[in-house]
C-alpha cells in the first residue's frame, strides 16, 4: 500500500537532478519506513538505479550512518511540529489517566461506610461500591511494544560469478542497507584467512578455478599471437 504523500516519480526526479547539482534535500519518513519513526527528518546522499528497489540513500537526523529506502518509505511534505511526539506521547498520558482513575476507585468505595448515614438501616448493596478492573490491558500493551522494538539480524552475502568475478551486498532484516558491490579477488583471498577452515577452502576453490581459467586464456591469447605473428612474416616475403 502506497504511503500518504509519499514520493512520486517527480519527486524522485526532483530529488535526483538536486543531488546531482550538490544541493542539500531533506525529507521525512513515512509510516511505511522500516526501523525509523515515521515524521524524522533524513538528508538524501545519492538516488541509485529504481531497479534496486530500495535505491534512495538518505542519512537520518542525528546520525553518521546512511540506509536505503524506497519511494514509498519518504516524503518531501513536512509533517506538523510535534505531531508525531505528541501522539506517542498521548497513549502513556491515557493509560496513566485510567491506572489513576481505577486506583481511586478503591478509596472512594472505603469512604462511603464511613460516612454517616441518616436513614436507619442502609441495605448493605447501598454501602457497597464494585470492585475497579485490573489495567490487564496495558501490560500486554507493553510487551508487544518491547517485542516490535528488537533490533533485526545482519545478513552479510558474498557471491562469485562463473567468470571469478566478487561482490558483497549487507541487508538489515529483509532490508538491503548496502546494494551488492564488486569486490577485488585478493581482498576475498586475505579476508579468507581470518575465517574458519572450512569456509577458507572453499572460497580459495572458487580463486583456483578463476586462476586456472585466466590461464587458459593468457594460452589461446599466446596461441592466437603466433599464429598471427607466422602470417605477418609469411605476407613480408
Amino acid at each position: 500500500m502506497t504511503a500518504a504523500g509519499a514520493l512520486t516519480e517527480q519527486d524522485v526526479a526532483a530529488v535526483r537532478k538536486a543531488t546531482a547539482a550538490g544541493q542539500p534535500v531533506t525529507v521525512w519518513f513515512t509510516a511505511a519506513a522500516v526501523g525509523v519513526p515515521a515524521g524524522r527528518s533524513a538528508k538524501v546522499s545519492a538516488v541509485g538505479d529504481p531497479a534496486d528497489g530500495d535505491f534512495i540513500q538518505v542519512r537520518p537526523a542525528g546520525s553518521r550512518d546512511t540506509m536505503f529506502c524506497s519511494p514509498n518509505e519518504l516524503t518531501r511534505t513536512r509533517p506538523p511540529r510535534g505531531a508525531a511526539a505528541s501522539a506517542a506521547a498521548g497513549r502513556p498520558e491515557a493509560k496513566r489517566a485510567t491506572a489513576s482513575a481505577s486506583s481511586a476507585s478503591p478509596a472512594a468505595a472505603r469512604a462511603v461506610p464511613s460516612a454517616p448515614v441518616a436513614v436507619p438501616g442502609p441495605s448493605p448493596a447501598a454501602t457497597e461500591a464494585p470492585p475497579a478492573p485490573a489495567p490487564k490491558p496495558a501490560a500486554r500493551t507493553g510487551t508487544a511494544r518491547g517485542r516490535a522494538a528488537r533490533p533485526a539480524g545482519m545478513t552479510v552475502t558474498l557471491e562469485v560469478t562463473v567468470g571469478g568475478e566478487w561482490s558483497v551486498e549487507v541487508r538489515s532484516g529483509t532490508k538491503r542497507v548496502v546494494p551488492a558491490m564488486p569486490v577485488q579477488a585478493a581482498d576475498v583471498a586475505a579476508a579468507a584467512r581470518s575465517l574458519p577452515s572450512a569456509v577458507a577452502e572453499a572460497i580459495e576453490a572458487s580463486l583456483e578455478r578463476a586462476r586456472q581459467q585466466q590461464r587458459d586464456r593468457v594460452e589461446r591469447l599466446r596461441s592466437e599471437l603466433d599464429a598471427a605473428q607466422r602470417v605477418l612474416e609469411q605476407l613480408d616475403v
